[in-house]
């Protein structure tokens, strides 16, 4: 059968004004029946809205209507027919169909429910994904990570970035730490990869000047909580000839433009999901990490001293605190000490206790780290080693310091956490597809 006989038409493409009386054919989902013993209304759900198709007995062939009365919903449907303005229908529509072809019968009971009256919880919904998807908000989160994502490529190759792909398959830890999944690679034990940090740094050496990727990255961390996934997609660049400050005006820009992009090409999305998007005013707010850990202080029990982490509830204090004093929903922490960062993180020359390193922060959340990197030789195995690391694990990486390395920094920001605090959803894995986590490894 050629395509064109299931499936002429979106249901969004047909608009009653042009399409009244001319004959198409949609093809979907059946998303319900309802018969009304002379008349039966089957609503037909495709990837871009819905149709009511109508069949009025006594004007419609007595098998073809009774073909319709019998359908499943969920089943797969190719409907042929001439369309009409009308009020009451979906879209300002109907179909009055000359054909029904009934191209797969779904299977009943359902997993779920489809429509949203019965919700299901989130682990009844990942465990029948492909049921989940045809939910208009589901679909919807994930129509927007596709203009998301597009739009990161789009701003990226606009200022001079060259899109990559890096090894998720090496040989030793990408940034030191145990939080690795080893593999048997043949004869030998490999990881996944838990960052393209080093192989983005090498490539500066290379001469590519910028380069981004967008692809996979693995933390074997046993995290349980709303915000933490083992298998997570990561947005990272490398800028040559660039500080910590330059990166970060990239950053802000781009999100900035993806926020703009998702307001005005997915406003459908947004609608479906009752979301009234505010773009992040430029430029973000720069708060020291010393005026942060003094804001924690300040406002709650804790009391964390240099050097320290910043947990979950103190991210919320200085979140909270920046949104009430700015109205900024994103903000940079600055200057944070050096040996609580990774080992390539540049420290400042006068002050070496301090690293010119960042975090991009949302009002609940991290989002993003980087920093100017390290791009001396000798400096950079010292580093290393101060970690209780074996320098020698990383001669492939360091070789790359020894033959003409420009100054450079970048960037890693969470696509999952990008859209999470976007859509302000309350578990990261409604924006996954198929989440990896401890817990879920099917499907």
């Amino acid at each position: 059968m050629l395509l064109n006989e299931l499936r002429t038409h979106y249901t969004d493409q047909i608009n009653p004004d042009n399409f009244e009386g001319k004959t198409v054919t949609i093809a979907g989902w059946v998303y319900e029946v309802r018969d009304l013993g002379g008349i039966c209304f089957v609503v037909v759900r495709d990837r871009e809205g819905k149709a009511q198709v109508t069949l009025v007995k006594k004007k419609t062939d007595v098998e073809l209507f009774n073909a319709a009365r019998r359908l499943v919903r969920e089943s797969v449907v190719s409907v042929t027919g001439n369309v009409k303005a009308s009020d009451k229908a979906p879209n300002g529509f109907e179909i009055i169909p000359s054909r029904i072809n009934l191209l797969n019968e779904a299977d009943s009971p359902l997993p779920m429910d489809t429509t949203g009256k019965v919700e299901a919880e989130l682990d009844t919904r990942l465990d029948s994904r492909f049921i989940d998807l045809r939910k208009p908000g589901t679909n919807a989160i994930f129509r927007i990570r596709h203009e998301v994502l597009k739009n990161v490529r789009k701003y990226l190759s606009e200022i001079n970035f060259i899109e990559t792909s890096t090894p998720k398959v090496v040989a030793t830890a990408t940034e030191g730490g145990t939080s690795l999944f080893p593999i048997t690679y043949f004869t030998t034990e490999a990881f996944l990869n838990q960052s393209p940090q080093l192989f983005k740094q090498i490539l500066m050496s290379g001469g590519m000047d910028r380069v981004f990727e967008i692809g996979p990255i693995f933390r074997a961390e046993e995290h349980d909580t709303r915000r933490h996934l083992n298998e997570a997609t990561s947005i990272d660049i490398e800028s040559s000839f660039c500080d910590h400050f330059d990166v970060m005006e990239i950053l802000e820009n781009m999100i900035s433009n993806v926020y703009s992009s998702v307001k005005q090409n997915s406003q459908k999305q947004l609608d479906e999901l009752g979301i009234d998007l505010e773009i992040p005013e430029k430029p973000f707010l720069k708060l020291k990490y010393e005026e942060a850990i003094d804001i924690v202080n300040q406002n709650s029990e804790e009391d964390l001293v240099w050097g320290d982490d910043l947990g979950t509830s103190a991210e919320h204090i200085v979140g909270n605190d920046v949104f009430e004093r700015t109205g900024q929903s994103h903000y940079f922490i600055i200057d944070w000490p050096t040996e609580i960062k990774p080992f390539y993180a540049m420290p400042y020359e006068n002050n070496p206790e301090i690293s010119k390193s960042f975090d991009l922060m949302h009002r609940t959340m991290e989002l993003a780290s980087g920093a100017q990197r390290i791009h001396h030789h000798t400096i950079l195995r010292e580093r290393i080693e101060s970690q209780g690391l074996n320098s020698d694990s990383f001669d492939f990486y360091l070789d790359a310091f020894r033959f003409g390395m420009p100054p450079h920094a970048g960037w890693g920001i969470g696509c999952e956490r990008l859209l999470m605090t976007m859509l302000g959803a309350e578990n990261i894995r409604d924006v996954v597809l198929f989440p990896r986590d401890r817990r879920r490894l099917s499907p």
